[in-house]
Parts: C-alpha cells; structure tokens; sequence
C-alpha cells in the first residue's frame, strides 16, 4: 500500500486507514484496491453507490461489501455513512469524532450532556418505530412459555442476560446463551409453547442465527430484536421487534447505541409479561426481594 494511502487521513480518518493498513495483508489485491480507495478519497467514495464504487476500482460489487465488512461494518451502507461523516470532519476541521457530536477535545461536562442526550433520542426514535402488535405478541408468547432461551454475544449478550433475570425474578423459566455451542444444543430441546428470542443488532451475528434457526425449526416462537428488520436473522422469526439504528461515526462502537434499545425492548417485555402475569409474579417478586433482604440488612450495618 502506497504511502501517501497510508497518511491520506490525517487525524479525522486515522483510525480507519490504520485499519485499512493492518488489514491490508489479509485481504485479496482486489480488496485491497477497494480499502485504498476509501482511505484516500472518503468524501469521493461517500458519494458511489457499491455498483459505483466497483466500478471506480475495477472490482465486484461482492468484492466492495466483503471489504467492507472486513472493515468492520455490517455492509456498504454503513461503510459509506462512516465515509460521509469522516470527510465532514476533514472538510470542517474539527476535531475527530468520539460519537456522533462528541469530539476527542470535549470537556467531560459536554461528554455528559451530549451523551444523555443521544441515549434520549435512541430511546424516542425506539419507542416510535416499535411495533406494538408485534411486541404484544411477543408477551402473549413469553407469559405462556414453558421455557424461554435468549441469544446473544457481546454486548448482546448482556442485553439477553438482563432480560432472563427479570423472567426470573417473575417466578419464569428462562436461559440466557452466549456460548454458541450451548445456545445450539439447547435450542434442540425447545419445541411448541417455548420462546428463543435473538438479540443482535446488525441482524447477521451467526452465532445469534443458528440457534434461532434450530429453535424456529424445533417449533419454538421465535422472536428478532434488531436493528434491522430486512436482516438474515428475520428469516426464523415470527416476531421482529425493531430497535433504533443512530448514527455512528469511526470511533462509536454500535454497542453503545444498540445498547440502550434494546433494553428499552427487554423492559417494554418484562413488563408486559409481569402485567399479564401478575398474580403470580407479584408473590415471586417479593419471595425474591425477601430472599436477598437481609444481604442489604447486613450491608446497612
């Protein structure tokens, strides 16, 4: 890779032409001609579409998106809002981009209020795209399951967590799985009357599929929480329950939105599930905070 490749980027994309550097090696040459086109004009290639930017680098259209998920996004279009947002930030000359309005010189006092207020925004875009039939369907399932099984790796994963502990709480069977081995051979045992819900947000987690795959095929009701609706993981789906997608800019992780969604969908759950189920839950709520009572006794003293 030629060197003025390597430093096209300055501050505002450094992250990304490091990266294009590191993976440089791994790639094919005509995946390498696709990553050192977008390191050296980010504005130009934010403008093509995938058939444009194949063409523009005597390249597949194939061979653009496998790049660009090399690189660490879902697909061209993300790739090509990142592209966007990074030539803004080169044509503007601010400082590069933590999230998307926060920069690396931010005083903290701004860090908090710009932060409170995406998660804000996350969580109303949420709420307004959430299809409630779906989600009432969701908690019809969930409140008569013999078992439920979650799926769901990284922050996901904490996500399916959270929901199995509140079930829990609730007097429910439930199981999380983040270990992909166990999430399989455990959707094996699930069949008419369980629920396995899948938690990802690009919708192409494999590990997160499969298992939902087993299950809808075993019989389960099996619903997708994500971010995109048109994803592969809606095709073993009975229910698609949408979260935000916000904007994110080189150095967000995804995480940090779809994060905070996808709670909001775990609780918009649980609390249905406890409303639907409440005279037995109310009882296994408190037997549970009962339980734990008098570990917060002990560490009052």
């Amino acid at each position: 890779m030629t060197q003025d490749v390597k430093e096209s980027f300055g501050s505002p994309g450094g992250s990304l032409a490091a990266k294009v550097r590191t993976l440089a090696p791994s790639m094919t040459r005509s995946m390498q001609r696709v990553a050192e086109a977008v390191a050296g004009d980010p504005a130009g290639c934010a403008a093509l579409t995938v058939t444009g930017l194949a063409e523009l680098t005597g390249t597949s259209e194939a061979t653009v998106v496998r790049t660009a998920r090399l690189l660490g996004y879902p697909g061209y279009r993300d790739l090509r809002l990142a592209l966007a947002g990074l030539a803004a930030q080169q044509q503007s000359g601010r400082a590069p981009a933590i999230t998307t309005d926060i920069a690396v010189d931010d005083p903290i006092a701004d860090v908090v209020a710009k932060l409170a207020y995406e998660e804000q925004q996350t969580l109303a875009d949420t709420a307004a795209g959430l299809d409630t039939v779906q989600l009432d369907a969701a908690v019809t399932a969930l409140a008569g399951a013999r078992r439920t099984d979650v799926y769901g790796i990284g922050a996901s994963g904490l996500v399916a967590q959270d929901l199995t502990q509140k079930l829990l709480r609730i007097g429910l069977i439930a199981h999380a799985h983040s270990d992909p081995h166990l999430a399989v051979t455990n959707a094996v045992q699930l069949r008419s009357g369980d629920v396995a819900i899948a938690i990802t947000h690009s919708g192409s987690t494999g590990d997160v599929i499969e298992p939902l795959r087993v299950a809808f095929e075993h019989g389960a009701t099996t619903v997708a929480v994500t971010g995109r609706p048109d994803s592969a993981v809606t095709q073993y789906a009975d229910l698609v329950l949408t979260t935000s997608t916000s904007r994110e800019t080189e150095l967000r992780p995804a995480a940090m939105s779809s994060r905070t969604s996808q709670l909001l969908v775990v609780d918009c759950l649980f609390v249905g599930v406890a409303q639907r189920t409440y005279e037995t839950a109310a009882p296994a709520l408190a037997a549970s905070y009962e339980a734990l009572a008098h570990r917060h006794r002990n560490a009052s003293r």
